[in-house]
Protein backbone atom coordinates (compact mmCIF):
# COMPACT_ATOMS: atom_id res chain seq x y z
CA UNK A 1 0.00 0.00 0.00
CA UNK A 2 1.32 3.42 -0.95
CA UNK A 3 0.64 6.36 1.35
CA UNK A 4 -0.39 9.62 -0.31
CA UNK A 5 0.59 12.84 1.41
CA UNK A 6 -1.68 15.86 0.92
CA UNK A 7 -0.59 19.44 1.38
CA UNK A 8 -2.24 20.70 4.57
CA UNK A 9 -2.39 24.52 4.79
CA UNK A 10 -1.34 24.58 8.47
CA UNK A 11 1.68 22.39 7.66
CA UNK A 12 2.69 24.66 4.78
CA UNK A 13 2.40 27.63 7.16
CA UNK A 14 4.54 25.83 9.74
CA UNK A 15 7.29 25.03 7.23
CA UNK A 16 7.25 28.57 5.82
CA UNK A 17 7.42 30.01 9.33
CA UNK A 18 10.75 28.30 9.91
CA UNK A 19 12.21 28.86 6.45
CA UNK A 20 11.13 32.53 6.38
CA UNK A 21 13.23 33.22 9.49
CA UNK A 22 16.24 32.99 7.17
CA UNK A 23 14.83 35.10 4.28
CA UNK A 24 17.72 36.84 2.53
CA UNK A 25 20.23 34.08 3.36
CA UNK A 26 22.56 33.50 0.43
CA UNK A 27 22.22 30.11 -1.27
CA UNK A 28 25.61 28.47 -1.18
CA UNK A 29 25.76 24.75 -1.80
CA UNK A 30 28.29 23.33 0.64
CA UNK A 31 31.54 24.44 2.10
CA UNK A 32 34.58 22.30 2.46
CA UNK A 33 36.46 22.41 5.70
CA UNK A 34 39.09 20.34 7.41
CA UNK A 35 38.13 18.04 10.22
CA UNK A 36 40.60 16.66 12.73
CA UNK A 37 40.68 12.99 13.54
CA UNK A 38 41.38 13.63 17.22
CA UNK A 39 40.47 16.90 18.92
CA UNK A 40 42.43 15.95 22.04
CA UNK A 41 45.86 16.09 20.43
CA UNK A 42 47.60 18.64 18.28
CA UNK A 43 46.77 17.91 14.66
CA UNK A 44 49.11 18.06 11.72
CA UNK A 45 48.13 18.37 8.08
CA UNK A 46 48.19 14.58 7.74
CA UNK A 47 45.68 14.23 10.61
CA UNK A 48 43.11 16.35 8.81
CA UNK A 49 40.47 15.08 6.43
CA UNK A 50 38.28 17.09 4.14
CA UNK A 51 34.75 17.44 5.41
CA UNK A 52 31.72 19.43 4.43
CA UNK A 53 29.46 21.68 6.45
CA UNK A 54 26.56 23.97 5.83
CA UNK A 55 27.61 27.50 4.97
CA UNK A 56 27.45 29.96 7.84
CA UNK A 57 24.39 32.13 8.24
CA UNK A 58 25.22 35.31 6.34
CA UNK A 59 22.35 37.38 7.74
CA UNK A 60 23.17 40.01 10.31
CA UNK A 61 21.67 39.55 13.76
CA UNK A 62 19.39 42.52 13.03
CA UNK A 63 18.07 40.96 9.80
CA UNK A 64 17.59 37.60 11.45
CA UNK A 65 15.71 39.13 14.37
CA UNK A 66 13.54 41.16 12.00
CA UNK A 67 12.66 38.00 10.04
CA UNK A 68 11.80 36.18 13.27
CA UNK A 69 9.59 39.05 14.41
CA UNK A 70 7.73 39.02 11.07
CA UNK A 71 7.02 35.32 11.52
CA UNK A 72 5.97 35.82 15.15
CA UNK A 73 3.65 38.68 14.16
CA UNK A 74 2.12 36.55 11.39
CA UNK A 75 1.50 33.76 13.93
CA UNK A 76 0.14 36.15 16.62
CA UNK A 77 3.01 35.30 18.97
CA UNK A 78 4.83 37.60 21.40
CA UNK A 79 7.71 39.36 19.61
CA UNK A 80 11.27 38.58 20.64
CA UNK A 81 13.31 41.50 21.94
CA UNK A 82 16.62 39.99 20.85
CA UNK A 83 18.16 36.75 19.57
CA UNK A 84 19.11 35.91 23.14
CA UNK A 85 15.62 36.59 24.50
CA UNK A 86 15.07 33.07 25.78
CA UNK A 87 11.59 32.80 27.18
CA UNK A 88 8.89 30.17 27.23
CA UNK A 89 5.15 30.29 27.53
CA UNK A 90 3.74 28.91 30.76
CA UNK A 91 0.46 26.99 30.99
CA UNK A 92 -1.46 30.30 31.08
CA UNK A 93 0.20 31.56 27.89
CA UNK A 94 2.40 34.11 29.68
CA UNK A 95 6.07 34.53 28.80
CA UNK A 96 8.63 33.68 31.43
CA UNK A 97 12.44 33.52 31.18
CA UNK A 98 14.27 30.21 30.97
CA UNK A 99 16.78 29.08 33.59
CA UNK A 100 20.13 30.94 33.29
CA UNK A 101 22.12 27.70 32.88
CA UNK A 102 19.89 26.66 29.97
CA UNK A 103 20.46 30.00 28.26
CA UNK A 104 24.23 29.84 28.85
CA UNK A 105 24.51 26.31 27.43
CA UNK A 106 22.29 27.09 24.45
CA UNK A 107 24.31 30.16 23.49
CA UNK A 108 27.54 28.19 23.80
CA UNK A 109 26.19 25.75 21.19
CA UNK A 110 24.79 28.22 18.63
CA UNK A 111 23.79 31.84 18.19
CA UNK A 112 20.41 30.92 16.64
CA UNK A 113 17.68 29.05 18.50
CA UNK A 114 14.19 28.64 17.16
CA UNK A 115 11.47 26.96 19.19
CA UNK A 116 8.85 25.44 16.92
CA UNK A 117 5.80 24.07 18.68
CA UNK A 118 3.00 22.00 17.19
CA UNK A 119 0.27 19.94 18.81
CA UNK A 120 0.50 16.15 18.95
CA UNK A 121 -0.99 14.48 15.89
CA UNK A 122 -0.58 17.45 13.53
CA UNK A 123 2.28 16.02 11.50
CA UNK A 124 5.31 17.54 13.25
CA UNK A 125 7.69 14.93 11.86
CA UNK A 126 6.41 15.45 8.31
CA UNK A 127 6.77 19.21 8.80
CA UNK A 128 10.35 19.13 9.96
CA UNK A 129 11.34 16.69 7.22
CA UNK A 130 9.73 19.04 4.68
CA UNK A 131 11.47 21.98 6.38
CA UNK A 132 14.81 20.22 5.84
CA UNK A 133 14.06 19.88 2.12
CA UNK A 134 12.92 23.51 1.89
CA UNK A 135 16.08 24.73 3.69
CA UNK A 136 18.15 22.78 1.18
CA UNK A 137 16.09 24.06 -1.75
CA UNK A 138 16.17 27.73 -0.72
CA UNK A 139 19.51 28.06 1.07
CA UNK A 140 21.61 25.07 -0.02
CA UNK A 141 21.90 23.60 3.48
CA UNK A 142 22.33 19.84 3.37
CA UNK A 143 23.54 18.79 6.81
CA UNK A 144 20.88 18.25 9.46
CA UNK A 145 20.95 16.35 12.73
CA UNK A 146 17.67 15.36 14.36
CA UNK A 147 17.91 14.72 18.10
CA UNK A 148 15.00 13.00 19.82
CA UNK A 149 14.31 12.20 23.49
CA UNK A 150 13.64 8.45 23.34
CA UNK A 151 14.24 5.24 21.43
CA UNK A 152 10.54 4.98 20.54
CA UNK A 153 10.52 8.46 18.99
CA UNK A 154 13.82 7.74 17.22
CA UNK A 155 12.31 4.65 15.61
CA UNK A 156 9.18 6.61 14.63
CA UNK A 157 11.24 9.36 13.02
CA UNK A 158 13.32 6.79 11.14
CA UNK A 159 10.14 5.11 9.87
CA UNK A 160 8.76 8.52 8.80
CA UNK A 161 11.95 9.23 6.86
CA UNK A 162 11.57 5.87 5.13
CA UNK A 163 7.88 6.25 4.21
CA UNK A 164 8.22 9.86 3.02
CA UNK A 165 11.42 9.25 1.02
CA UNK A 166 9.72 8.74 -2.35
CA UNK A 167 7.21 11.55 -1.74
CA UNK A 168 9.93 14.11 -1.06
CA UNK A 169 12.21 12.73 -3.77
CA UNK A 170 9.46 13.32 -6.35
CA UNK A 171 8.69 16.78 -4.98
CA UNK A 172 12.25 18.09 -4.57
CA UNK A 173 14.24 16.02 -7.07
CA UNK A 174 16.67 14.61 -4.53
CA UNK A 175 16.65 11.98 -1.84
CA UNK A 176 17.64 12.41 1.79
CA UNK A 177 20.34 10.13 3.11
CA UNK A 178 19.74 9.34 6.75
CA UNK A 179 20.92 6.99 9.44
CA UNK A 180 20.60 6.38 13.16
CA UNK A 181 23.81 7.22 15.00
CA UNK A 182 25.48 4.15 16.47
CA UNK A 183 28.93 4.29 18.07
CA UNK A 184 29.66 0.87 16.55
CA UNK A 185 29.15 2.26 13.04
CA UNK A 186 31.27 5.40 13.08
CA UNK A 187 31.89 5.06 9.34
CA UNK A 188 28.34 6.40 8.84
CA UNK A 189 29.26 9.54 10.76
CA UNK A 190 32.43 9.89 8.69
CA UNK A 191 30.42 9.44 5.48
CA UNK A 192 28.01 12.15 6.68
CA UNK A 193 30.80 14.62 7.36
CA UNK A 194 32.80 13.95 4.20
CA UNK A 195 29.87 13.91 1.76
CA UNK A 196 29.22 17.24 0.05
CA UNK A 197 25.56 16.47 -0.62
Amino acid sequence: MKIKFKDQPYQIDAVNSVVDCFAGQLKILSLSSHIGTSPSKQTSATDLEEGFKNPNITLSEENLLENIKKVQHRQNLPLSKSLVDFSILNEKGKCRPVRPDYKRDALAASRVHLDIEMETGTGKTYCYIKTIFEMHNRYGWSKFIVIVPSIAIREGVYKSLEITAEHFSLRYGNKARFFIYNSRRLHELEDFSTDAG
